[in-house]
Parts: structure tokens; sequence; C-alpha cells
């Protein structure tokens, strides 16, 4: 099988190795020629909490030759237009595009690719691209191990492709093979939203926002919204990692609130160093995902009559700091959602 990693960034770097060290022919494709040459000189280096160090190809889509029997897409979705035109000459027939992105991009990648050609997936551990060459792992080794992936068929089928996909995926983590996608993508997005949410739009890893009672809070009040949201818009909710999201949904009285707040905390303790990839973006005063994690629940939100103020804020301090070319100041915008607590809660 021979397969491409389009997007080979924090996480794309740490799937490519341990795919590598596994013997499938990979090749890792991202724009960045320093890291494409870093990867070819002296491997792919995982640090954090696993090392590792894995020789491996790696080119710039302009090298890109031949066809893909399976494709695994981790560039970010602002991006798509151009990558999906660039790909779709080394696809066949039957080849197999794995959507691995934030979000939930899987209808417009059928528009683009065709239906038979897409799979949808979702990354479940966390990773910070530290320099050319050099990724670090920021989930704890166990949770990684077990919990790496889940994938599935947009129509919830079981397939062989599937099973053979989780047996490649098997090499880097624990894969799960989902038959409710759209649960599984939602679900995935709930994570994202609530927690990259407030690492983007405070400046600050996952650890901080878990020691930060306001904070805290509004990472559970982002994650009760994307429940209200996508369930007004008939989402099933999942499991992601052995627990259901749905642990998250604050009771309209606010009545089960510290019960949530304690629950997220010891949730999302292993993913404590993660700093949120759209963080990372605004450090390198590149355009964020947020119209595609965030904003896709104010977007529902308004779609459905659902009220999402902490999203809507979210979305307005990450967006600000893109304008701006900054990066956000904890002690700044925490003031924001201590404002927003006290006139919801």
């Amino acid at each position: 099988m021979r397969i491409a990693i389009m997007g080979a960034g924090s996480l794309g770097t740490i799937i490519g190795a341990f795919l590598s060290k596994g013997k499938e022919h990979v090749e890792l494709i991202d724009v960045n020629e320093e890291h494409v040459k870093a990867l070819n000189e002296t491997g792919a280096s995982v640090i954090g909490t696993i090392k590792e160090n894995v020789p491996v190809q790696a080119i710039t889509p302009k090298e890109m030759t031949g066809a893909y029997d399976l494709v695994l897409l981790l560039t970010k979705q602002v991006f798509n237009k151009d990558v999906l035109a660039n790909l779709k000459p080394f696809l066949t027939e039957d080849s197999i595009v794995l959507s691995l992105q934030n979000g939930v991009p899987e209808e417009s990648l059928v528009s683009s690719l065709g239906k038979n050609r897409v799979i949808g997936g979702s990354v479940e551990f966390g990773a910070t691209w530290v320099k050319p060459g050099v990724s670090e792992l920021t989930t704890a080794m166990e949770s990684f191990k077990n919990n790496a992936f889940q994938i599935g068929e947009l129509d919830g089928t079981i397939t062989d492709r599937i099973h053979n996909i989780k047996e490649v995926l098997n090499l880097v983590g624990g894969t799960v093979i989902s038959t409710n996608l759209v649960g599984t993508k939602w679900s995935k997005l709930l994570v994202n939203v609530a927690m990259s949410g407030m690492s983007a739009a405070l400046g600050c890893t996952y650890g901080d926002i878990l020691k930060n009672e306001t904070a805290v809070t509004s990472a559970v009040m982002l994650a009760d919204e994307t429940l209200q949201a996508g369930s007004a818009s008939g989402v099933e909710f999942t499991e992601l990692a052995g627990i259901h999201v749905g642990v998250f949904k604050v009771n309209e009285d606010k009545s089960n609130l510290s019960n949530v707040i304690g629950l997220a905390k010891k949730i999302f303790e292993p993913q404590a160093l993660l700093k949120a990839s759209m963080l990372q973006d605004l450090e390198k005063q590149r355009k964020t995902e947020i119209d595609y994690i965030n904003g896709v629940v104010s977007a529902k939100g308004k779609e459905f009559s659902v009220r999402t103020p902490f999203n809507d804020l979210v979305v307005s301090l990450v967006k600000q700091a893109e304008d701006g070319k900054t990066i956000p100041n904890f002690d700044e915008n925490i003031v924001f959602f201590k404002e927003l607590i006290s006139k919801e809660i």
C-alpha cells in the first residue's frame, strides 16, 4: 500500500514516524521545505511522552508522483481548495482519502473527491510542532497507545477497507471503527471547541485552563453549547477514548455544573501539556481554523435558535488576535469570560 500523509505537521510527523517504523510505504508531504529537508536528513524525531527517531521519506507537494492508495489528510481546512486540487491527479478510482482534519469537513470533501473515495476519521491524541523534523507528543503514552484514532465509513457500514485501514493505523496507536461517523466527528469537535478554543482564546496550554476555575468553567459551557447545537441539528454524540461526551451536558438550572467541571478536570488531565494548534497558528501569525471549530457551533446555533455566547466570545477573541497578529494574553482575556459567566450562570 502506498500511503501519503498530506500535511506532515505536528500530528503528521508522529503518524509518519510510526507508520514508517512499521515498514509501510509512506511519503510525508508538506509545503515547509526546511521541515522536509530535516525529515529526510535526520529522520522524524518524536519527543515528549514517547522518544523515537525514525528514518522517513518526505517530499513537497510539487514532488508528488504516481498514485496513492491511501491519503491521510491532515492539512488545515482553510487550505482545502488548493490542497484538494493538487491531490486529485494522484488519486485513482480506488484511492481512499481518510480525513483526519479538525472539524466536520466530510461533506465538502465528498463534493470535491466523490463519496466512494472519502472515509472520515478523528485523531484523539495531541502534539506540538517543535522545529523542522521534530514533533512533541503531548498525550500520555498509555492514552496514545490505547486511543489514537476513530475511523468510519460515511454511511456507517463496516467494510473490508475500513478493517484494512484500521490495521495500518494500529501501527501508530489504538484505532476504533465507528458506525456513527458524524457523531464521532462532532464529539471530537466538542473537545476542540472546549479546550482548543479556550487555549487559543487565552494563549495557554490545556493545563492552564484546568487550573483556573473561570477558564475550566468556560470550557465546560463551550462543550454544553456544542451538545445543544449538535443535538438540535440531529447529531447523535458518541464516546471518545471510552467516555461519552454527553457527560458534559449541563442542566438548565446549572445544578450539576460543579460535577461536570470536576469531570472535565479529570478527563483532560492527560492532555495538560497540549497547546492548541490554533494557538500555534497565532504564534506564527497564520490564519486559524476558528471558523471550522467554534465557528461551526455558533453557525449551527443561529440556524437552530440555540444560544452560543461562550463560542461567540471565543470566535471574537481569536479573530481579534488574527487581525492584530497578536498572541492572546491570559490575564487580559480571562476577564471577558468572568464577565460572561456572571451574566450566564
